[in-house]
């Protein structure tokens, strides 16, 4: 699942591509999305991103919500529209550059970000048209109802929210930290990846009750996540080790092996100290973590 880099990079791209003019939004008869005509030949005002949702706004009571879940994706391009093809449950384009020649540059799935440098993207001024495949979500809501989500959802780190509301709510809970790290109503955007490396680099055990956690570690934590995730907003690679902790690669961008602590790393030895990094579930994902770097503090 995307976390919320990809988000806020889609809403960027997007709202270059296609914000303050009228663009054509289509459906084929077999998707599931009904409510094309209502946004077809409408103004695309913004586009919005707050954790895992993006929110075309088309003006009162006409969001375009769309939360891509597990297998949820965007294919972009240049030139003509291309041929349907697939799953494809919603299209969005600009009458004007349609027109145009098909222009350099590639998308590249979000799926595939570990292979990413960032470069050979179409640039987002240029993207013609927009398909969306497979997401959990993609209905029009009234601003009411995205109001609703909004108070649902919790502090943004890439929307300048402060760490206040975060602390508040880590430590009203005796839950373990790893899991509500993944809560969207604790901390909105922040998936698998972010959660098993702020820790690690917190040096804080995931199975630390929230409640448990000092105020000042879960503001370090709040601090560390807006760097980390604008920075994958840039180039797509989501890379948390420090060059003095990458074994080979001390300078420029880390072998793809060194790009994280801990995530995905289970059997291999810690960065930091050499020991075996561990895994197990928590909150219906596979949790990493390195078990002496990461100690469980013995109460007395």
């Amino acid at each position: 699942m995307p976390e919320g880099n990809e988000i806020h990079r889609w809403a960027e791209r997007h709202t270059a591509a296609f914000a303050g003019r009228p663009v054509r939004v289509e459906a084929p008869t077999s998707s599931r999305f009904e409510d094309a005509s209502l946004l077809d030949g409408k103004t695309l005002l913004r586009v919005m991103a707050v954790g895992k949702h993006l929110g075309y706004d088309f003006g009162k009571d006409r969001i375009l919500h769309v939360h891509l879940g597990m297998y949820g994706d965007f294919v972009e391009g240049t030139g003509p529209l291309p041929e349907e093809k697939g799953a494809l449950r919603v299209r969005i384009w600009n009458d004007e550059t349609v027109k145009r020649g098909v222009l350099p540059g590639e998308h590249k799935r979000h799926g595939w970000y570990s292979e990413d440098d960032g470069t050979g993207h179409v640039e987002p001024e240029s993207v013609a048209w927009v398909e969306l495949r497979g997401p959990t979500d993609c209905s029009v809501y009234s601003q009411e109802k995205w109001d609703t989500l909004l108070k649902r959802l919790g502090p943004d780190p890439l929307n300048g929210d402060g760490p206040d509301e975060f602390v508040k709510k880590v430590r009203a809970r005796k839950t373990a930290v790893g899991a509500l790290l993944m809560d969207q109503t604790v901390a909105a955007g922040v998936g698998n990846i972010f959660r098993a490396e702020v820790l690690f680099r917190a040096k804080l055990s995931p199975f630390t009750p929230g409640s448990d956690v000092p105020e000042v570690t879960l503001k370090a934590i709040w601090k560390d996540l807006g760097p980390l995730m604008k920075a994958a907003m840039v180039d797509r690679r989501i890379i948390t080790t420090k060059p003095k902790d990458r074994p080979t690669k001390k300078t420029g961008l880390p072998l793809k092996e060194e790009a994280h602590y801990v995530y995905r790393r289970q059997g291999k030895p810690c960065l930091v100290c050499g020991t075996k990094i561990l895994t197990k579930e928590m909150a219906g994902r596979n949790l990493f973590w390195c078990p002496v770097c990461q100690a469980e503090e013995k109460k007395a």
